[in-house]
């Protein structure tokens, strides 16, 4: 496979393209196929195994529009997926995503962490395994934030309704003493700025992407396949949901924007590219 081949990065919405943004950040020579599974968002409160399947079925896609590593830009299909992602594309390079319960642990001052995530990841082996390994003596506050992903969906990203959701999460995180916010969901960076003006600056937020980016730099380069040309790299987007409402929301979430094509779930559970 060509050095220059795309990297495939998905997830059930817009929440991952805060991973895509790092990715550009660090790797912007790197070319890149972003899958939103809009037609399901949300995945946090669908059964693991259903999430699987999804993510299956989108590895395989954008394997097929040549992808030569596989970012699961979604907490909830990592905690689902990837495991058997590995297993069942063992020559295949994947990165995925886990709550920064390790960084939060090692800095913490008053030992207590709030970590907002969907119901999914919570329930996933991925979680309980990060939190048995580091979080050894640190009380731990979960909250699944409901509605919260919908919101961002719609672009609502510091409306009172998500200020309701965020408060509802956040303030009683904070009278248990709280310094640190873990960030468990892709979604979740677009409104750091509103859960920084309810916590205040003292506590610290943790968004993963940057530490997303930095382990697909180093799979890129210990397998070979960094991207060899000059200037920055194409982006291509895939959507399960509606073009224009996709479209409409890259320039805000992302900066950027490129391609946009429409896919269908046929009733296989496969994947199909739209009719131009």
């Amino acid at each position: 496979m060509s050095s220059d081949a795309p990297i495939g990065v998905f997830d059930s919405g817009v929440g991952g393209l805060s991973v895509l943004r790092a990715l550009r950040a660090r790797l912007p020579a790197e070319s890149v196929l972003y899958f939103a599974d809009q037609g399901h968002v949300p995945y946090g409160p669908r059964p693991l195994e259903e999430v699987r399947l999804f993510s299956d079925a989108i590895t395989r896609f954008l394997l097929r529009q040549g992808a030569k590593m596989i970012v699961v830009a979604c907490n909830t299909a990592s905690a689902a997926a990837l495991h058997s992602l590995r297993q069942t594309f063992p020559d295949v390079p994947f990165v995925g995503m886990e709550p920064a319960v390790k960084p939060a642990a090692e800095t913490t001052h008053t030992g207590v962490v709030g970590v907002l995530a969907t119901p999914a990841t919570f329930q996933g082996a991925l979680y309980a395994s990060v939190v048995e390994r580091f979080a050894n003596g640190v009380t731990l506050l979960p909250h699944t934030c409901p509605g919260l992903v919908g919101q961002i969906e719609r672009g609502e990203l510091d409306s009172p309704k998500t200020r309701a959701i965020l408060e509802d999460a956040l303030l009683p995180m904070l009278a248990q003493g709280i310094d640190t916010v873990v960030l468990g969901c892709t979604h979740y960076p677009f409104v750091i700025p509103l859960i920084e003006q309810i916590v205040g600056d003292s506590v610290r937020v943790i968004d993963p992407a940057p530490a997303v980016a930095r382990q697909a730099a180093r799979l890129l380069e210990a397998t070979g396949r960094q991207a060899d040309r000059q200037g920055a790299g194409e982006m291509r987007f895939y959507t399960s949901g509606e073009v224009e409402a996709f479209a409409s929301l890259l320039p805000r979430l992302l900066g950027e924007t490129g391609e946009i094509r429409r896919v269908f779930w046929n009733r296989a559970g496969e994947i199909e590219l739209a009719e131009a």
